[in-house]
């Protein structure tokens, strides 16, 4: 008798998917199940109240009903003027969609079918300038947290059907939606294919936020530079997808991640590209070199006056000798205090509310530094080159690669510290291996360096006119090379000749 009565619970289980789902939901007392009599007919309505917009509800749902009373629930879908309305017969489907902020209408307590009909509030915040990736010129639109917000953005500046969006769920308990965007004819299907099976092969219980997917799909996720970059901005998104490049967004996240990457695109601004290409490539040209000076400044300095005072000039060497006389402390405990109160200052910065972290960032600078050499903790010479290092490390216009800037001059100066000059050569060597190993969704990172493809060199430490970018970049491996014709492009089209 229980192994037959067992054989029917589970047959009973397995005929009555949507009633389970549905008791399920009833467990939660924010789940709202009514009863409401149509022409002698009870029926029955239900859904979570705090995904649900209450005006969509009485407006499109209940007086659509109540106005065209109705006998099945096939009528009811013509009688609700809600172009959202489906048929649900899977316990999956139910689940997303009430989940979603979808109200569900049957006709008897346990259903094998219901009907479904959008009505869910949204709460996002309107669209807003770039808090990140802030730029003088150009256009003054960031991504939100809305998914379908976010695609409208890149569909408005690509409205051509070739734009192909693959949406995929990803989190055990947050069934996060995810998109990945590409352009056909364009885009390599090896890249596509990738970033489509790396994201599918991913298994978590929930989803945060973009950022945190593309830590799961990095070639090497040991290694600190990051290999994807993170944009708010839609324009470079449209940019890159032009190039062949692909996109992912997350709901909830405002950020895009875009792949393959390579060392160079984290020092390229989008302002590179509104400004004239002589000024551009000025900029780029120095922030390349404000990187080299944020990461090896201090440890030269720590080097040359631990090991080799001989390279310093005699005349330096004196105003050097005359700021070092009353501090007790070796070049690297200087070194290090002042490095860790630039940090600090700068994550309590970052953590305050805008006003306050920003008169932190100031005038404890100010006070901290003006303190530490009265006091003798600290030279002169040495806050002036920190600060100028600190300073330098903005000027990196995608903030991950600013951290890793950040992160890597410490391990530096601790060799600088102990093994001089050598050291600081042994470190540098070290990260150029490195960079040179890694990759990006399998391109090489080093591109156009290495492998040497000088067709790159285009758009690298320098901007060339845009005449002269008639081809889309060759490590993309681009199903079509060609942005335009360059001849026709650079000959004159004057109305006169």
């Amino acid at each position: 008798m229980i192994s037959r009565w067992l054989m029917n619970r589970k047959s009973q289980n397995k005929e009555q998917p949507l009633a389970n789902m549905i008791n399920l939901f009833k467990k939660s007392e924010d789940f709202v199940e009514s009863e409401y009599k149509l022409n002698e007919k009870l029926v029955y309505i239900a859904y979570y109240e705090p995904l649900i917009d209450h005006k969509e509800l009485n407006e499109n749902v209940l007086k659509g009903l109540k106005e065209n009373p109705t006998y099945t629930l096939e009528e009811m879908k013509e009688a609700v003027p809600n172009a959202n309305s489906l048929w649900i017969t899977h316990s999956d489907e139910l689940r997303e969609k009430v989940m979603h902020g979808f109200v569900i209408i049957y006709d008897q307590p346990l259903p094998e079918k219901c009907l479904a009909i959008q009505a869910n509030q949204e709460n996002n915040r309107s669209v807003a300038p770039p808090e990140t990736e802030f730029s003088v010129s150009g256009p003054q639109e960031a991504f939100i947290e809305s998914l379908d917000t976010n695609i409208y953005l890149i569909r408005k500046r690509l409205p051509l059907p070739q734009l192909q969006i693959k949406e995929l769920s990803i989190g055990k308990l947050t069934q996060t939606r995810v998109v990945v965007m590409y352009i056909d004819g364009i885009a390599d299907p090896d890249n596509i294919e990738t970033v489509i099976q790396r994201l599918n092969s991913i298994e978590i219980d929930q989803v945060i936020d973009a950022n945190a997917l593309s830590q799961m799909i990095t070639d090497q996720t040991m290694s600190i530079f990051p290999q994807l970059i993170h944009t708010e901005r839609p324009e470079r998104v449209a940019a890159v997808l032009a190039e062949g490049k692909i996109a992912f967004m997350a709901n909830g996240s405002p950020d895009a991640i875009i792949g393959p990457a390579t060392l160079i695109e984290f020092f390229s601004s989008l302002e590179d590209y509104y400004l004239h290409w002589q000024i551009a490539s000025f900029l780029r040209l120095l922030r390349f070199g404000a990187v080299l000076f944020s990461i090896f400044s201090t440890p030269i300095y720590v080097a040359v006056l631990t090991f080799h005072y001989e390279l310093i000039p005699r005349d330096l060497l004196s105003t050097i000798i005359a700021s070092r006389s009353n501090i007790p402390f070796p070049p690297i405990i200087e070194a290090i205090f002042l490095e860790l109160t630039i940090e600090l200052l700068r994550e309590a910065g970052a953590r305050l509310p805008t006003k306050v972290g920003q008169t932190i960032g100031i005038v404890g600078g100010i006070v901290i530094g003006q303190a530490s050499v009265e006091a003798g903790l600290t030279s002169n010479i040495l806050l002036i080159i920190v600060a100028l290092a600190a300073l330098a490390s903005f000027t990196t216009p995608v903030y991950q690669m600013g951290n890793t800037i950040r992160v890597i001059r410490f391990p530096i100066l601790f060799m600088a510290a102990f093994f001089g000059g050598v050291g600081v050569a042994f470190c540098g060597l070290y990260v150029l291996i490195h960079l040179v190993r890694l990759t990006s969704l399998g391109r090489p990172y080093m591109e156009p360096l290495f492998p040497p493809r000088f067709a790159d060199w285009k758009d690298a430490f320098v901007r060339l006119p845009f005449n002269r970018m008639s081809k889309r970049p060759i490590y993309m491996r681009p199903l079509d090379s060609g942005r335009f014709n360059f001849k026709r492009a650079t000959s004159k089209s004057d109305f006169d000749e």
